[in-house]
């Protein structure tokens, strides 16, 4: 690597999690691994506390039962595998993709599932997210090892206001039939999910809720976002599910302009509604905000200790933020020494004056009293003495539940999604509650802003969607982004940084570079009355430093002695009255104490050598001084007036130019000697102290500020993209019988049978009538007969004519049925095409409305052809998603793909693909503007997929600051690659076999193998 390369990196979990099957493994699963377990989750007792009620909810069981069935793996991805393919002569992807593998050395493990670990990797889940949870918790022990849950459900209950439809656009119009989303799950949400309007929106989060909660370890929390038109009903759902206790926060969230209305107040604030498991166990690191960003949060520090120990008031300018104050200047506040009792009473003497604690109580005994005037920390006033607490003794605030500074900013964040959260209020909401390593869930990933998150900070993550256009875009955002690379506390880099900060020498422990020990954060002091009243350490440096200030003050009283001028004294006992240095003996200060007549007290010496004049001739000199220069007439009398009265004053012959600076007699140069000490040594003495007082203050950690290293690069870590399986599953109870068919006996009928029948029945009319249309409107398979048929993959049977005229042959298909909602895989297609080979079928029609992108890849099994019917959307649509007629059911292609050789490596050419467009229901060739990207897997094993080159021919690259940042090492060639349909050339595969996987905007996808 040469020198002057940015070296790549990424943040990698020693956690391990459970062997889940891949796609292609699904066949070898046990059986008992395939089917969806059924899982009862306890509700919380009504009778505990009051709770909203809702129609329907009378109806629900005590337990909360919900299928788990297994997640398959489809795509594993490791970003800096991808860059490294761009950077010519990098490691081998191999390795960096060895990471997904076993954590044991053992081959028959790897199909062994659920009954081994592997290496942990980030996980993006495509699936109901109560069944995605509920497998999580039951089948892969995650239940209580979850530490924050983040849910930005749908805030009503409009179909439109909640999906995104293509890739391509966040216009989502209310009521634009080309604007509905016509994916499964997505439909379901709303026709089955919403159908009873509000009621089923407070069931279907209830039940989440409740699921999550048992995922949450004991010190975790949940939060919801959500707006003002269901914050009252969630919040009294999530009393009923965590208990009312577990309240943590309701934080509002200014956004940044809210709905206008003639009738009401614009909607500024959403909510985030914070719960912990237990509240008394909660983990909580507390986030700051700057004071000195804060024009309210400072507007109590108008006072200023300058550079040179003296203090004053802010002028409006400085108050209002108009001008800067000076350089060096220390802005504080006062703060009341009493309190309102109990306490102590007691005269406090200071400076020459006696102060009581009045109708009050002194907070801290006198002893400690004395020490913060040591510590030049009291502030004596005519009547009263205060404490001074200086801005930067504790420079930051607490946040607080009102969130200002949180709304979406188009100029910091890119926006992809059509309701994409705040960066900031997730990233606000993880590191309150989390730690490096945990483990961060959210069931709405929308445009996958948690994971961004959670992957800056080092957390693990696990987001879940029903949208494939929603984790179109939240893969694309994780695979291109730039992440800031923080000093990791377990790493020789992060131990020296933690010397240089402490001065302390560096750690001589072994590093590992674990994430779990987290980041290198910044620190503030926070120094506090208490700390340094009691800070004995003060009194010592007192003791030691002192002497010095005293031996100065005394030479300068020698040094002036005898002197005729009299020093006015501003401040402390004699305030208002005058030094005569001619004088002889003592005089009795206000607070009781001995003072010498004719010379100064150490809060008595003035900055600068000079005596003062007399007020009225300082006035005099004032005016003359800004008088004089290029004036009017006028103004130039009243200069010569004033200097005429002042020479007459002080017996001088002064004109403008020979008029002193100051208005002061000057001090002989063994006084200004003198002086000089003094202050060099009350200064020393100062730092001392504050250093002591710095030394000995806690200090607070800003866990949203660790240290960077800006000569490295981080990329995303490894993670995969998953999804549920939706099976065909027939219960047998314990005696061995079929529970549909015991119940039938028995006279029941079980729950959803109705729907499920009347759901086929509805199909295979649409079907009897429409037909299956392909690309060629002349190849349009029209059915003679569609009869049921009772097979167990086989739904129908229908017959159809081939050919024309004395060619004409009568084929028999065998019709598949997919779920209303869900995802047909390879498997079901492998045991249809089965049965229908058994039951001497010519063809195997399936219809579904979406196909896994494995399952794309079975065009024929033996003497049996597969066809693949995609299924309008329009069929399981109703009241105002119907969008009309149209063709329902149409077979969808594959990728024209051409593999070429490349001297000793290939390349990979993507002609076009067959795009599904639901809202026509017809298959047009693709475009390469119509693909939001294509994936190769080089070195295809058959067991799982690995994306080894990513291209984005119809979608905006998420590669920009990684272009930006390797601009120098990576050639704009190699970058414009990004974009085309032809890939980059690669070595052969060991495996003798590639797959490319390609994606359209809609989220359709579609695989295809090919050997090499």
């Amino acid at each position: 690597m040469a020198n002057d390369e940015k070296p790549i990196g990424t943040i990698t979990h020693d956690e391990k999690r459970a062997n889940i099957p891949s796609a292609e493994l699904e066949p070898v699963m046990e059986p008992s691994d395939r089917e969806a377990i059924k899982v009862a989750y306890e509700r919380r007792n009504r009778d505990l506390d009051p709770q909203l009620i809702w129609r329907g909810k009378d109806l629900d069981q005590a337990e909360l039962t919900v299928d788990a069935p297994p997640i398959y793996l489809q795509e594993q991805v490791h970003p800096k595998a991808l860059i490294d393919d761009l950077r010519a002569g990098r490691e081998k992807a191999e390795d960096l993709f060895g990471h997904f593998g076993l954590t044991e050395e053992d081959r028959e493990a790897e199909v062994e599932f659920y009954r081994h670990s592997r290496k942990w990797s980030n996980r993006m889940i495509l699936g109901d997210g109560l069944q995605v949870m509920s497998s999580l918790s039951e089948r892969e022990g995650l239940k209580g090892q979850v530490q924050t849950i983040y849910i930005d459900p749908p805030y009503g209950v409009k179909f439109q206001s909640n999906f995104q439809w293509s890739t391509t656009s966040m216009s989502v119009t209310d009521g634009k039939l080309e604007h509905l989303t016509r994916e499964p799950e997505q439909v379901k949400a709303f026709r089955d999910t919403w159908r009873d309007g509000v009621n089923s929106y407070l069931t279907y989060l209830r039940d989440r809720l409740t699921i999550a909660r048992e995922l949450l370890h004991v010190t975790g929390s949940c939060f919801v976002q959500i707006g003002d038109e269901n914050v009252h009903r969630i919040r009294a759902l999530m009393d009923e599910v965590f208990g009312e206790k577990n309240l943590v926060a309701m934080i509002g969230v200014i956004k940044t302009s809210g709905l206008q209305s003639g009738s009401s107040l614009p909607h500024v604030i959403d909510y985030v509604i914070q719960y912990a498991k237990e509240k008394e166990n909660v983990k909580f690191r507390p986030l700051y905000l700057d004071k000195r960003d804060e024009t309210t949060s400072a507007t109590e520090y108008f006072y200023l200790e300058l550079p040179d120990g003296s203090s004053r008031t802010m002028d409006k300018d400085e108050k209002d933020g108009d001008k800067p104050v000076p350089n060096g200047s220390r802005p504080f506040s006062l703060s009341d020494l009493t309190k309102p009792g109990p306490g102590r009473k007691y005269d406090f003497p200071h400076v020459g004056s006696k102060y009581s604690s009045r109708n009050r109580w002194w907070g801290n005994p006198p002893e400690s009293l004395e020490r913060l005037g040591q510590a030049g920390r009291l502030h004596a006033r005519r009547n009263d003495v205060r404490f001074r607490r200086f801005l930067d003794d504790f420079p930051i605030r607490p946040i607080s539940n009102l969130w200002q500074d949180a709304a979406f900013s188009s100029r910091s964040e890119d926006k992809t999604y059509v309701v994409q959260t705040s960066l900031k209020v997730i990233q606000r909401c993880i590191l309150m509650t989390t730690d490096p390593g945990d483990l961060v869930l959210d069931p709405t990933c929308g445009s996958g802003t948690t994971a961004t998150v959670a992957e800056q900070w080092g957390r693990r993550w696990i987001t879940i969607d029903t949208s494939r256009v929603a984790l179109a875009l939240a893969r694309a955002r994780i695979m291109g982004a730039k992440y800031p690379w923080y000093l990791l506390a377990d790493s020789r880099e992060g131990q020296r940084k933690a010397a240089e900060i402490t001065r302390e020498a560096p750690s001589t422990h072994a590093t590992h570079n674990d994430i779990r020990h987290g980041f290198v954060f910044e620190r503030v002091p926070h120094i506090t009355l208490k700390s340094i009243a009691n800070n004995t350490e003060i009194d010592v440096i007192w003791e030691r430093m002192q002497p010095a200030v005293d031996d100065a003050r005394t030479a300068l009283n020698a040094a002036l002695a005898g002197r005729s001028d009299l020093f006015p004294v501003e401040t402390g006992g004699r305030a208002g009255k005058s030094i005569d240095f001619t004088a002889s003996g003592t005089v009795t200060m206000p607070s009781g104490e001995e003072a010498p007549a004719n010379g100064f007290l150490e809060w008595e010496i003035p900055r600068e050598p000079g005596t003062p004049w007399l007020k009225d001739q300082r006035d005099l000199h004032a005016l003359a001084r800004t008088m004089s220069g290029d004036l009017t007439p006028a103004k130039q009398r009243l200069a010569e007036e004033a200097l005429i009265k002042l020479n007459a004053a002080r017996g001088t012959s002064w004109d403008f130019d020979t008029l002193p600076e100051r208005p002061v007699t000057p001090w002989p140069d063994a006084a200004k000697e003198a002086l000089e000490a003094f202050w060099t040594a009350r200064i020393a003495r100062q730092t001392e102290i504050d250093k002591s007082i710095a030394a000995k203050a806690d200090h607070e950690f800003l866990y949203d500020k660790p240290y960077e290293d800006k000569k490295r690069v981080r990329v995303a870590g490894p993670f995969t993209v998953e999804s549920l399986s939706p099976h065909r599953t027939q219960a047998v109870d314990e005696h061995g019988e079929l529970i549909e068919e015991a119940d039938a006996a028995a006279g029941k009928r079980s729950p959803g049978e109705q729907e499920a029948e009347n759901y086929q029945k509805a199909i295979m009319e649409n079907l009897a009538k429409a037909g299956v249309h392909q690309q060629d409107k002349g190849d349009a398979i029209k059915f003679d007969s569609l009869a049921p048929w009772p097979g167990e993959w086989i739904a129908a049977e229908g017959q159809y004519v081939e050919g024309e005229g004395d060619d004409a042959v009568t084929r028999r298909a065998a019709v598949f049925i997919g779920p209303e909602y869900g995802t047909v895989g390879r498997a079901d297609l492998v045991a249809c095409a089965r049965e229908a080979a058994e039951a001497g079928f010519d063809i195997v029609i399936a219809c579904a409305f979406n196909f896994e992108a494995h399952a794309q890849e079975l065009h024929k099994l033996g003497r049996i052809p597969v066809l693949h019917a995609r299924m309008n959307a329009d069929l399981h649509m109703a009241g105002d998603l119907k969008a009309g007629g149209g063709n329902l059911f149409v077979v969808f292609g594959e990728p024209d793909i051409e593999v070429t050789e490349d001297g000793n490596k290939f390349r990979v050419e993507l002609k076009g693909v067959d795009i599904f467009r639901p809202g026509k229901g017809e298959v047009e060739s693709s475009e390469p503007d119509d693909i939001a990207c294509w994936f190769i897997d080089t070195d295809y094993s058959g067991e799982s997929f690995f994306v080894r080159q990513a291209y984005f021919p119809g979608a905006d690259v998420p590669y920009k600051q990684l272009r930006s940042t390797l601009k120098g090492e990576i050639d704009e060639d190699a970058w414009e690659s990004l974009k085309r349909t032809v890939s980059r050339p690669f070595a052969r595969p060991k495996s003798g076999r590639i797959a490319v996987k390609v994606i359209n905007h809609l989220g359709d996808e579609v695989m295809k193998v090919m050997g090499v």
